[in-house]
């Protein structure tokens, strides 16, 4: 008997001291902390719903299918709280669908929600990352990359704001945005989406985004904003999505976190967990995936950081976890998950998880903490929507012309080229000129936007459209690879060349490949050789979602213009590249390199030494000074060092 004490005092010094092998308090140690604010009237709101509720419908507020997989009957069976749509998730699967039909659909979810669940409504979110993207006829925004270079938290928060009225134009009330990367290694597919390197922007931009996105929540304007990927999305070593984060706990709050600390400060309702892992290189602990790292998303963001919204996973990201499927995850549920975005596995995880509480593999504690943080939302915002379901809605052209102006960085400039004359004949080239899907880039219509068309955005402008709107039709020629006409019969050759649009996996670049942009698009310096030292200068146009090695681009242009994914308003850049009226002053460029620009095509870091341009750089076109030919390799294609 005497035994028994000594054994429980040695076990509980042996779990105390096994509870703390993986750094736990380092981790915790390295964020701030902060204060819950609660609200007592809404708290009591929250608890009497809590109890209205049986085990299966609570499991319902936890589950959130893909509206192509689930109907208003299922919702109403399920006692569903909340449903997403995916980049080309459509009502009726119709890409063109109006903002009524959209409306239509998401008022009988509700419906059918409120049936089930009296009191206790619905909430649909969508990837509104750059606008309501996902919506024909929707006005879309310069990604976060061009946003980045404005350096303007004013312009972020106004276009939060207009992103929002559209969502809420089409019945629909959370967004997943804005991304709060940092990003470590442009060959990332998702480089654009972040706002730039500088961990201070990051903060500074991601706070405006959550700002604007949120205004008017209570009065049915505003969206639920989402901070994601919790966390170091951007960190992955080699810069392969869903890959491993390799930081100390240091970094890992300081760098990565600090978009986080931003968006709390703007009082974000959500959080999105990030499919990458997390190694902490300063205890060599390997801490695994994200949706399964209670340490980092109860203790650090719940707990430490006092973050009272609710989490929400990514698309079928806890079926990552170790032990786990995409139908079935306790583990990611207790270590913090409060909504599992589970969009076509829904009913196998639903019935999983009744039974996963009902056997005491998720205690009912967390169950309740999860569904208590989801009425929490919903019982914050308005659930009708206050804006009309109309195209106009949907739409805010002169902001989104203004945010395309101040993103443009100029990278290169012949003195006295720019602005182009009102009366310059100007020969376009270059099959970009003349391409929404490249100038709008991923996540524009559908998810990796590879098969989107001009018809897809009725209320866009290309660059060439715009051209031949400012200077007159008679003084534009198209001749998309350059052969059919002699540059020296015009006054300027604007080439517009770029990026196939890309989203997440997919626009990676792969470890045995380079920056260099003409390896991948050899088509865009075949373009440029034709019409370079013929007898007119060359303004060339370079859309993209991160920073490329360009040099043999840059020898062959006069003039060399970062335009990132300018999105829908192509009259942004004319306004820049062409005189303004004669009363009007030329206001020159005014974006600065949110990312270092590569000197040479392996510099993958953003952190790297010598680039070409550094961070903050960039010209006005104002300069006089003539610009010098930048070296390129004898080997144009190399494999570079892993």
């Amino acid at each position: 008997m005497r035994q028994k004490p000594l054994f429980l005092a040695a076990t509980l010094l042996l779990a105390v001291a096994g509870s703390h092998a993986d750094g736990t308090d380092a981790i915790l140690q390295a964020w701030p902390a902060r204060q819950p604010q609660r609200d007592a009237a809404l708290e009591a709101r929250v608890e009497a719903a809590l109890k209205t509720l049986s085990l299966r419908q609570k499991v319902g507020q936890i589950v959130q299918p893909e509206i192509r997989a689930i109907t208003p009957d299922q919702v109403r069976e399920y006692a569903i709280g909340t449903v997403l749509n995916g980049g080309g998730g459509w009502p009726g699967n119709d890409r063109a669908a109006t903002p009524a039909q959209w409306k239509a659909l998401s008022e009988q979810f509700q419906a059918a929600a409120l049936q089930a669940t009296p009191g206790i409504p619905l909430i649909w979110g969508t990837d509104a990352v750059h606008g309501h993207n996902n919506v024909r006829g929707a006005t879309l925004f310069p990604h976060n990359i061009g946003l980045g270079a404005t350096r303007n938290a004013d312009l972020v928060r106004d276009i939060g704001r207009a992103t929002a009225r559209a969502v809420r134009a089409s019945g629909l009330h959370w967004t997943f945005a804005p991304t709060l990367a940092v990003v470590q290694d442009v060959r990332w597919g998702r480089t654009y989406e972040s706002f730039g390197s500088d961990p201070a922007l990051i903060r500074k931009l991601g706070q405006a985004a959550v700002e604007g996105l949120q205004d008017g929540l209570k009065d049915g304007r505003g969206v639920l904003a989402t901070a994601k990927h919790y966390i170091a999305d951007g960190g992955t070593r080699r810069g392969i999505d869903q890959g491993v984060a390799q930081t100390t706990p240091t970094e890992l709050a300081q760098v990565h976190g600090a978009g986080y600390l931003g968006a709390l400060d703007a009082g974000v309702l959500t959080a999105m967990a990030s499919f990458n892992s997390w190694t902490d290189t300063a205890g060599y602990v390997e801490h695994g995936k994200m949706h399964g790292n209670k340490t980092l998303l109860t203790g650090v963001l719940k707990e430490r950081l006092a973050f009272d919204g609710l989490i929400v996973s990514d698309w079928d990201g806890v079926g990552q976890v170790a032990g786990c499927r995409n139908e079935d995850c306790p583990a990611a549920i207790n270590a913090g998950i409060d909504i599992v975005m589970v969009p076509f596995h829904w009913k196998a995880f639903h019935d999983n998880t009744v039974r996963a509480v009902e056997q005491g593999r998720i205690p009912m504690a967390r169950l309740d903490d999860a569904v208590r943080r989801i009425l929490r939302v919903k019982f914050s915002m308005a659930i009708a929507s206050s804006v009309p379901a109309t195209v106009e809605a949907l739409q805010a052209p002169e902001l989104a012309r203004r945010a395309v102006r101040e993103s443009l960085v100029l990278l290169k400039h012949k003195p006295g080229l720019l602005p182009l004359k009102r009366t310059a004949r100007v020969l376009v080239v270059g099959a970009a000129a003349d391409s929404m899907a490249k100038q709008a880039g991923g996540w524009s219509v559908s998810w990796q936007a590879r098969d989107a068309s001009n018809a897809d955005f009725p209320q866009g402008t290309t660059l060439l459209a715009a051209l031949r709107q400012r200077l007159g039709a008679v003084q534009v020629t198209f001749d998309v690879d350059g052969s059919q006409h002699d540059p020296a019969r015009f006054d300027a050759v604007v080439a517009v060349i770029g990026e196939a649009p890309y989203a997440e996996g997919e626009g990676d670049i792969r470890i045995t490949e380079n920056l260099r942009h003409s390896k991948r698009y050899p088509e865009d310096l075949a373009v440029l050789q034709k019409v370079a030292g013929r007898g007119a200068p060359v303004v060339t146009v370079l859309y993209s979602g991160r920073p490329l090695y360009v040099n043999d681009l840059a020898n062959r242009s006069d003039a060399l213009v970062a335009a990132w994914l300018p999105g829908t308003e192509g009259a942004g850049l004319v306004d820049v590249l062409v005189a303004p009226d004669d009363d009007k002053a030329w206001p020159g460029f005014t974006g600065r390199l949110s990312f270092p620009w590569p000197a040479g095509p392996c510099q993958f870091s953003t952190r790297e030494a010598k680039p070409w341009w550094p961070v903050g750089g960039g010209l006005s076109g104002k300069e006089k000074a003539e610009p010098k030919k930048l070296p390129e390799p004898a080997d144009p294609a190399p494999i570079c060092p892993l």
